[in-house]
């Protein structure tokens, strides 16, 4: 069967543009050679990334983002801080320069140059939650070592999967405190912007009660608890989690009006007593099957005119598409368990599970939180 026209022109366009000449005369006509060298530049950033973020995990592991965030220093001042010669030490700073982190500021009294935060670096020393990302992927570029092994579901074990208990074969409920604490604080810290944006994007000043499903160590909950006084709060999440969930509402000063309730979705369903729930970052950590078994949970808990909030990276957006389909489509095939899915996919999911007058929300930041609202029939 003969290709229809526009594939064999696409075919015949393709074979022209990777030939050799024709890539040799891309690179010195003066009307294609900025489009060529932009393609060469990110073919070989791509090539190079793995490089980019062990200089990245480096700079972080040796906390230089806080050392510089005060005053720029020279390579030399910094090196028995490193533990590393000052040359070696001046080879990473240069480097962190090169990828943006950091950037030079002038030079000493004796013309040696200093180093201070660049335009991607300045981020650091305020968003603990990077830092603590940025270690955590080593466990990552482990399960990566070998990807074709990974995606064929050729590893007995992978490192994401030991974990993340709760989407594995691993039960959770055998997790010791400190494990449980380890991966509690790890969620935690990478949510605060995730919590803001979403806040910031569907205010909850009419709602009385707002549940967090899946909450972790409450920090959405008490984000919204602190903005909004008059709302009561609930929290569900497995029972390993929620003691450490309960301890930081009572520090937050909202102990009177949450109550933490430990329980398994999967196997009880979700409480009821809120007219709003969310769901932050927890349906793209399941297949669709258990997705669709926490969304009916959750449309069963709520009551006429209830809300939900889907809230968390999704596939297929505009400017991010690389964070969704690259980035966690191979963080959560390592996982285990989960995808994610563009918007469509989320609207079709939850009128399956009985959801009406859904929509989209505009984000501040849509390339790590993107939010749907759903509301329960009356």
């Amino acid at each position: 069967m003969e290709l229809p026209f526009l594939d064999r022109w696409r075919a015949w366009r393709d074979a022209k543009l990777a030939s050799p000449a024709f890539q040799r005369w891309a690179a010195d006509f003066p009307l294609t050679r900025f489009e060529a060298a932009r393609r060469a530049r990110g073919l070989f950033d791509i090539t190079a990334g793995f490089v980019y973020s062990q200089i990245l995990f480096a700079l972080v592991e040796l906390e230089l983002f806080d050392k510089l965030a005060d005053k720029p220093r020279t390579a030399a001042e910094l090196a028995p801080e490193m533990d590393m010669t000052d040359a070696a030490a001046d080879r990473l700073l240069r480097a962190g320069v090169a990828i943006d982190l950091l950037e030079r500021r002038g030079t000493d009294a004796a013309g040696v140059p200093r180093y201070g935060l660049g335009k991607l670096g300045i981020a650091m020393p305020g968003n603990p939650g990077i830092a603590a990302m940025v270690r955590h992927h080593r466990m990552l570029y482990h399960d990566l070592d070998d990807p074709l092994a990974l995606f064929r579901g050729e590893l007995e074990e992978t490192e994401l999967g030991r974990y993340w208990s709760y989407a594995g074969s691993t039960d959770p409920a055998a997790d010791g405190d400190e494990r449980v604490a380890e991966y509690s604080t790890l969620m935690s810290a990478s949510s605060g912007f995730v919590a803001e944006d979403t806040l910031d994007a569907y205010p909850l000043k009419d709602h009385q009660c707002l549940m967090d499903v899946g909450g972790g160590e409450g920090r959405f909950l008490i984000q919204a608890g602190q903005r909004w006084p008059h709302l009561q709060l609930m929290l569900f999440d497995l029972p390993a989690v929620v003691a450490r969930a309960e301890q930081n509402l009572a520090a937050a000063g909202l102990a009177d009006r949450a109550s933490v309730i430990g329980g398994d979705i999967k196997a009880e369903g979700v409480p009821t007593g809120a007219d709003v729930i969310s769901l932050v970052r927890v349906i793209l950590d399941h297949n669709d099957d258990g997705a669709m078994t926490i969304l009916r949970a959750v449309r069963k808990a709520l009551p006429p005119g209830g809300t939900l909030l889907v809230t968390e990276p999704m596939s297929e957006t505009p400017g991010a598409e690389s964070v969704g389909d690259a980035y966690f489509g191979l963080y959560l095939l390592a996982m285990g368990s989960g995808r994610t899915r563009p918007p469509r996919e989320h609207k079709a999911m939850l009128r399956a599970a009985g959801f009406g007058d859904i929509r989209l929300v505009r984000t501040r930041r849509p390339l790590q939180t993107r939010l749907m609202v759903a509301k329960v029939p009356h």
